[in-house]
């Protein structure tokens, strides 16, 4: 492993035991000779852990120790590296610039053996179609998302249909070429799901929505899972009534067996 993956291990180690713990023990527990386990520990406390103990003592942290971002793995430094990625390329403008200033800060600190990682070239985003408009209304979504206010959309369904509601915005989902607004809408007093390149005009409300967005998000996963229980309980319905044969009971062709 890597110097910066053996810090990283030595730091979970002490974590994990409240009493000082021996470097011996430390040592055996990460596979690394002794001389290696004391100067592992200076280069911690160099960086501000606070390591307390000392050769033949025994090592204890103490509480309150924020691992600095160099502290990533290799895989987790390449966990980011792959979603940043993906929201630079599938979310909204403001959100994938946020996503490249934090990969960038975080490279501004790594050690240069792990900095090489965020330039891999060996992964990446596949192409995908385009995304569908709505970029320039996500940002006025989201910051209304985050201070649970309620917004009045014109909204133009599959039909063509315009209606004005008035939502209590409070998840957007982001597909390969789709976004999906979720909220409660006051004029159907159910949740709905918008697309939100079908939104015509938004305006946000002064007026926080009267419910907490946990509560909600919470209300709607309910009603989201029985529905889905619903839709799987007709399915099997449906394949029970077929015989094993695929013939209706009576024994001859249905109408798609026939036109088939």
């Amino acid at each position: 492993m890597s110097r910066a993956e053996r810090l990283l291990a030595l730091i979970q180690c002490l974590r994990r035991h409240r009493q000082p713990v021996s470097g011996q023990a430390l040592a055996g527990e990460l596979g690394v000779s002794l001389r290696t386990l004391y100067r592992d520990i200076a280069s911690l406390q160099g960086q501000g852990a606070s390591i307390d103990g000392e050769p033949g003592v025994g090592y204890v942290l103490r509480p309150g120790f924020m691992l600095p971002p160099l502290m990533f793995s290799e895989e987790e430094l390449e966990a980011l590296l792959l979603g940043s990625r993906w929201v630079a390329e599938r979310a909204d403008a403001r959100l994938g610039a946020a996503a490249r200033n934090a990969m960038a800060r975080i490279g501004a600190v790594l050690p240069v053996d792990l900095r090489d990682a965020l330039d891999s070239e060996s992964l990446f985003i596949a192409g995908a179609p385009p995304i569908a408009a709505g970029d320039a209304e996500l940002a006025t979504i989201r910051q209304l998302i985050r201070s649970e206010h309620k917004m009045q959309i014109a909204y133009r369904d599959e039909a063509e249909r315009e209606s004005t509601r008035i939502v209590w915005p409070f998840a957007l989902a982001f597909f390969e070429s789709v976004r999906m607004l979720v909220a409660w809408c006051e004029l159907r007093q159910a949740f709905r799901h918008f697309r939100t390149d079908r939104i015509v005009t938004l305006t946000p409300i002064a007026q926080r929505y009267p419910r907490r967005r946990a509560a909600l998000m919470k209300a709607w996963r309910e009603e989201e899972a029985i529905r889905r229980a619903q839709c799987d309980s007709e399915a099997a319905a449906a394949v029970a009534a077929v015989p094993d044969n695929g013939l209706p009971d009576n024994g001859r062709p249905g109408k798609d067996d026939a036109a088939a």
